[in-house]
């Protein structure tokens, strides 16, 4: 049998960590090409609109979702005219629920730049998340990509499903493993599934690697929102605010872990500490360590 040593002995010996351009150099013309697409989708006549777009446009994220997209349709060889409308439309998607979530959380900024509901205030954030959200319709409409359009409204219903079950828990600190998994399954998980199975149906017929892709992309999805929970606990500059989770009383897997693991003493604290509406940077502190 192979003891913990044995193990990490191999793991550091077959594992050959990637940085992101590395892992997505199969598809950088792909994305390239994307962005140009991208870009002139969402373009509008409209001057405001116009203007919110562009800054918009300067803040560019890590194309996770589209990369997904691009990465499962070279799986099956074909990167194509679907594979783009899949990459767009998810993109849009995924833009809309970020500048709704901002206006939601009242945030300040996003990824570095100051959030578009802090400088065109919260009715042009809605109007704007709106305006993507239809745009994604209409390229889905206008391709008659009826396929796509369904895998990606079923994706729309479970994120939905997800922020309301965790917003009904917010604050309640019994919270089980089962629940949460099936709260990140549906609010962030369900988004890179999809992004998965609209790459497999956008260059292949068959429909058992659809499926296949979607429970792939599930279990990524799954693995990304566990290390985006353990973020917020720790003491990395990431690229954005972390402790949110401690302030906003939600309840994630290192919470769940801590009163399951802790002494009792140390768990009734972190639980009192927990309930507080407004906590201090020390109390925050004192809840991680």
């Amino acid at each position: 049998m192979i003891d913990n040593q044995e193990l990490t002995k191999i793991n550091s010996e077959t594992v050959t960590r990637k940085t992101l351009k590395e892992i997505t150099e199969p598809v950088s013309a792909n994305l390239s090409e994307f962005r140009s697409f991208f870009k002139d989708t969402i373009k509008s006549d409209v001057f405001l609109l116009d203007q919110i777009i562009k800054y918009l446009l300067r803040q560019k994220g890590k194309e996770l979702r589209p990369t997904l997209v691009f990465m499962t349709a070279n799986l099956f060889g074909d990167i194509n005219q679907r594979s783009y409308v899949a990459a767009t439309m998810i993109e849009l998607l995924h833009t809309a629920t970020l500048i709704h979530d901002d206006v939601v959380d009242e945030a300040d900024t996003r990824r570095g730049f100051v959030s578009i509901n802090k400088i065109w205030k919260n009715k042009a954030g809605v109007l704007l998340g709106d305006y993507l959200l239809s745009k994604g319709l209409l390229i889905a409409l206008e391709n008659k990509e009826h396929n796509l359009l369904e895998v990606q409204s079923r994706a729309v219903q479970k994120m939905s499903e997800g922020e309301l079950r965790q917003l009904k828990t917010a604050g309640l600190f019994n919270m089980t493993e089962e629940r949460y998994f099936q709260i990140i399954s549906e609010k962030t998980a369900s988004l890179i599934s999809t992004c998965c199975e609209c790459g497999a149906v956008s260059a292949t017929e068959d429909e058992s690697m659809h499926e296949l892709m979607r429970e792939i992309g599930m279990c990524i999805g799954i693995a990304f929102q566990i290390r985006d929970d353990l973020f917020d606990y720790g003491v990395y500059d990431i690229g954005k605010p972390t402790r949110n989770d401690i302030q906003e009383r939600k309840v994630t897997l290192p919470l769940i872990k801590a009163f399951e693991h802790a002494p009792k003493r140390k768990a009734a604290k972190i639980r009192a500490l927990m309930k507080k509406r407004k906590k201090s940077s020390q109390n925050v502190d004192d809840i991680v360590s």
